[in-house]
Parts: C-alpha cells; structure tokens; sequence
C-alpha cells in the first residue's frame, strides 16, 4: 500500500467527532501551544480547526465556521487584537464567540475588551479552565445562533 500524505498546506483539521460538543478554531503561532490545545478540547468532544495566525484564520473562518475561536494575542502578520476587531467588523463573524489565549495582563485585557473579545485564559493556563471558557462560549453562541443568520440548530447541515 502506497504511503499517503496524511497533511497538506492550510489548517489542521481533527477527525470528525461523532456528536461532538462543538467546533472550534484554535490560533495560535506557536506548534505546541496550538497542539496542546487542540488535545486539550479533542479529549472533552470538541471539534477543532488550527490556524497558525491572524491571517490565516480570518481566511479559513468562513468556510469552518467554528462555533468559537481562541487567539493567542502575540502572532505574526496578524494579533489576536486585530484579528478579533476584524472579526467584529464582519456582519458574518460578528456574533462569534472569542477568547483571548495568553498572559493576560491588564493592558492585554483592556484592549482584547476593546477588540470585541468575550473571555481570557491566562497562559500558563488550566486544561479545565480552558475548556470550561470554551464550553461556556459554544453554549452561549448556540443560545444566539446569530452565526450567518441561520434559524434555530446548528445551521451546518
């Protein structure tokens, strides 16, 4: 049997999770930090979608529509700053629930407040911290629904 390329360019995408609690897009520019918390949500039935930037997830938020991303804050071509005030600009990505990965400092919560960001988890963070934010998020972006506009449910299929 020929050896295949089990990964390709562009974002990682784990493996479909029957009945999972909810997809989220992780980013982050650091490997291990966004492996780290991609286990991290995988082992409590999430659904997770890598990005290695800003950039990158403004590119690919669309087409997977998480139900909640997390953003590092310090990330090259694009911050977690200015990737959550582009996410709040965009009537489709508006409503998403963000939460700011990172130190946390006072400065940082100011202005990741001011981005539009709903939630803070300090780095070195709590794999139960982390995903009871995440959690807490999904079920309130589920409550709205805003995402896309679309009626009650999921909304993906």
């Amino acid at each position: 049997m020929p050896k295949t390329r089990t990964r390709g360019p562009g974002s990682t995408y784990s493996r479909v999770v029957p009945g999972a609690s909810g997809r989220v897009l992780v980013v982050d520019d650091n490997k291990v930090i966004r492996q780290l918390i991609k286990v991290n949500l995988e082992l409590e039935g999430f659904e997770v979608v890598t990005a290695n930037d800003g950039a990158e997830c403004l590119d690919v938020v669309g087409r997977v529509c998480p139900d909640a991303i997390t953003l590092d804050v310090v990330m090259p071509r694009l911050d977690g700053f200015a990737t959550a005030a582009q996410l709040r600009a965009d009537p489709r990505t508006r409503d998403l629930p963000v939460a700011i990965v990172s130190a946390c400092t006072q400065n940082e919560v100011e202005t990741g407040i001011a981005a539009g960001v709903d939630a803070f988890v300090a780095k070195p963070f709590e794999p139960a911290e982390l995903v009871r934010v995440v959690r807490r998020l999904v079920e309130r972006k589920d409550r709205r629904d805003g995402w896309k506009g679309t009626p009650a449910g999921r909304g993906r299929g």
